[in-house]
């Protein structure tokens, strides 16, 4: 019988993978505020800034690949809960230090530790009974904490330095720990993987993964790529153009209001709209919106395309979750969705450092319409190989 205290379909264990999933996720929120802070209150050029928060996705990248073919034996409380301990420990190393060789380090080490807690959140909630719905859930959560992040952090490190940004983070963490220390549910399989006629006990976890789930991580690489090379310059963009920091501010936090709604519009489109569509779709409005925000030269254009940019990733990666969780019922895959996610996101902020520092801004439109169309190509293969699956 199931431990209904400890499963992923109670509110108990629904808040664990929800905090957890915003701690581990915290850079598609912090970015701005994170490069922001390295270039203006630590001094840094954009190339040095966006290696530290490449080292940091990285680790993160490393870890998950470690433990996404592993999912089934670890034990996920425990690598969840101490994962985001040690990232919160590391966050406080960085608030102590102006050393970049020790930032750089302990970058690395929060990336590697949050990383891991992320996998096994995301592996357990492609467990759960209904992996789009959970991870809608999810996104909603991110949502409201990114309104609250990008709301009060801005004005805090202005007011305090930039070692208060890295205490934030630490204290982000740390609750993240408490919380699945606390509340983390159990490992359980999938009524659908269980159910599955083709599949005997255990063949979930032993099949090979379809190409087409390769296909599928290619693409959400490529728009974690683009989302990170462009949010990381969303603030500087803005106060580069001469924009006053109220003006600024005020995009991020409505940034953070309008990603309160993709999630649950994903989870309600859920049955209307087909996933294969929609990952093609996303890539080309999320260079779009690069392409305004790099290129643009007013406030209104700026503003408008900034806000909803981050929105297009969390919608789309919100139906490829759900996807690939039909490819994948064992968990193995969607327990490797940080890498999949931060493989493209950690080139993003040196890619996007390095662009800035020697062609400028508009290089990073250029560069977003390439990437888009790479990922526009690995969602048409997959959605294909989806649909021939499904036939036979």
């Amino acid at each position: 019988m199931r431990n209904h205290d400890s499963s992923s379909e109670n509110w108990r264990g629904r808040i664990a993978l929800m905090v957890a999933h915003c701690a581990g996720m915290v850079d598609l929120v912090a970015l701005p505020v994170w490069m922001g802070a390295l270039i203006a209150r630590y001094g840094l050029p954009p190339q040095q800034a966006g290696t530290l928060v490449t080292l940091f996705l990285m680790g993160a990248v490393g870890s998950s690949l470690f433990c996404a073919p592993r999912f089934q034996r670890l034990r996920t409380r425990a690598v969840a809960a101490g994962g985001f301990a040690v990232a919160a420990l590391a966050f406080g190393g960085v608030a102590a230090t102006s050393d970049y060789a020790a930032m750089a380090g302990l970058h690395l080490l929060a990336g590697m530790a949050a990383g891991s807690a992320l996998s096994v959140t995301h592996g357990t909630v492609g467990q759960s009974a209904n992996p789009h719905r959970m991870f809608a859930l999810c996104g909603m959560a991110l949502g409201v904490f990114a309104i609250i992040f990008l709301g009060a952090l801005p004005e805090i490190v202005a007011a305090n330095g930039g070692p208060a940004l890295f205490i934030a983070l630490a204290i982000i963490m740390l609750a993240a720990s408490v919380s699945s220390a606390l509340l983390f549910p159990r490992r359980s399989a999938r009524p659908q993987a269980a159910a599955d006629p083709r599949a005997g006990a255990g063949a979930a976890a032993t099949q090979p993964i379809s190409s087409a789930v390769w296909f599928a991580a290619l693409g959400i690489g490529c728009m974690g790529l683009v989302q990170a090379m462009m949010f990381s310059f969303l603030e500087r963009i803005g106060a580069d153009r001469g924009y006053s920091a109220s003006a600024v501010t005020g995009v991020l936090i409505a940034l953070g209001i309008v990603n309160l709604f993709p999630a649950p519009l994903a989870a309600l489109l859920e049955k209307r709209w087909p996933a294969r569509y929609v990952v093609l779709a996303g890539p080309v409005a999320q260079a779009f919106l690069a392409l305004t925000i790099s290129h643009g030269s007013t406030y209104a254009s700026y503003a408008g395309a900034a806000a909803v940019f981050a929105a297009v990733m969390i919608f789309t990666h919100t139906f490829a979750f759900g996807l690939v969780a039909q490819l994948d019922p064992g968990g193995r895959a969607l327990s490797a969705t940080p890498a999949m996610l931060m493989v493209g996101a950690a080139i993003g902020p040196v890619l996007g450092g390095t662009l800035v520092q020697h062609a400028g801004y508009a290089m990073l439109g250029t560069a977003a319409m390439i990437i888009a169309t790479i990922a526009v190509v690995c969602f048409a293969r997959a959605g294909q190989r989806y649909t021939l699956r499904s036939l036979q």
